[in-house]
């Protein structure tokens, strides 16, 4: 199959700068027509001069993608300009980092608001337009969802309690799109980044001089790919990606099965199992995926 994206319509959330600044070159680069969402218009409005200087197609739409309308008037725009939508890539993100002793509800809100939330709306809509038109036809139809998650929900993250949960939210929309719509034509997967950016500035710092291997170069051509008819054999997964290396993860796996000797559990028998298990068992040993943090 052809990595060409050529003849599609692709919608880059949160790309006025940064990673979906990158990702919108990219599928620019591939064919697409792009629609670039940020929340500050003049920095959509540069991507795409940056993509129309460059001989490409592109069409500024600002908004704040927390907003179930503002997604609505987002798809309706890339349909209503290009014709129909192809592929849809969540990208906007904030960050309002607080302990989950500290956080406020606005915090909190905000957070999920741009992120989980933002995710949703675009989604929701991006496949309604996927199904009808899947419907009209009778034939599967092309649809991309590329969803961009984080490490923080694999191995946790004490100081982003917001984001963390936003981000695991994340990946289960995408599991549940990816098994939602694929009769549609459908294929939605999730993306990891490791990438310095502005809302990673205080992590990660002043990039080096010389190659960066944090650059979001380097993960914007597996969102192309992922966008590209080449994939379709791809749905459901979680890349985790940074510098000149893409990691598959695996879903969770089961350690261990507890059985009761009767009808119910009793408390003195929980603590037999349980505690026996846990006695002499690594308390490092939890759901976090630290492993990530060794690539």
């Amino acid at each position: 199959m052809t990595l060409s994206l050529e003849g599609k319509t692709a919608l880059v959330t949160g790309a006025g700068a940064g990673l979906g600044r990158a990702e919108a070159l990219a599928l620019s680069k591939a064919g697409a027509a792009v629609v670039v969402n940020d929340y500050d218009a003049t920095a959509a409005q540069a991507v795409v001069d940056e993509i129309t200087g460059a001989g490409g197609r592109a069409t500024a739409a600002p908004g704040d993608v927390s907003s179930w309308s503002t997604a609505e008037q987002l798809v309706d725009l890339a349909v209503s300009t290009y014709g129909q939508l192809d592929v849809l890539v969540n990208n906007a993100g904030v960050l309002r980092d607080r302990t989950i002793f500290n956080i406020s509800e606005d915090e909190w809100d905000t957070v999920i608001g741009v992120h989980l939330k933002g995710h949703a709306g675009t989604s929701r809509f991006a496949t309604a337009h996927w199904r009808d038109r899947a419907k009209a036809t009778g034939q599967p139809v092309y649809g991309r969802v590329i969803n961009t998650s984080s490490e923080a929900f694999l191995f946790g993250s004490g100081g982003q309690p917001n984001y963390a949960a936003a981000k695991a939210g994340i990946v289960a929309l995408t599991m549940a799109t990816a098994k939602s719509c694929a009769r549609y034509g459908v294929r939605a997967n999730a993306i990891c980044p490791r990438a310095r950016t502005a809302m990673t500035a205080a992590v990660f710092g002043e990039a080096p001089d010389g190659l960066d291997p944090l650059s979001v170069d380097h993960v914007a051509p597996l969102v192309a790919y992922l966008a590209s008819p080449a994939a379709d054999a791809i749905s459901g997964q979680v890349f985790v990606a940074y510098g000149p290396m893409v990691a598959l993860a695996t879903a969770p796996n089961l350690e261990k099965r507890f059985d009761a000797s009767g009808a119910t559990w009793t408390p003195d028998e929980l603590d037999r199992a349980l505690g026996a298990h846990f006695s002499d068992r690594d308390p490092e040993l939890t759901f976090s995926a630290d492993v990530f943090l060794k690539l």
